[in-house]
């Protein structure tokens, strides 16, 4: 589990900010419990877990700066 800083990837901070509008409202639609808050937990509580941690031991270069 890393400690500490995150090495920012310009890749996926791109990738984050250009899902579209629609994309989203396309797996809303299909998908039950898409989007909504506390699904991860019941699809791969592991994972969940994993990320909740990691959140809470990590942050990112960008946060010094705000």
């Amino acid at each position: 589990m890393k400690l500490g800083i995150r090495k920012p990837s310009l890749k996926r901070s791109i990738s984050a900010r250009t899902t579209g509008k629609l994309k989203r409202s396309i797996k809303k639609a299909l998908i039950p419990g898409y989007g909504k808050k506390g699904m991860g937990i019941l699809k791969d509580p592991k994972k969940a877990l994993y990320n909740k941690i990691y959140s809470k031991l990590t942050f990112s270069i960008f946060n010094l700066f705000k």
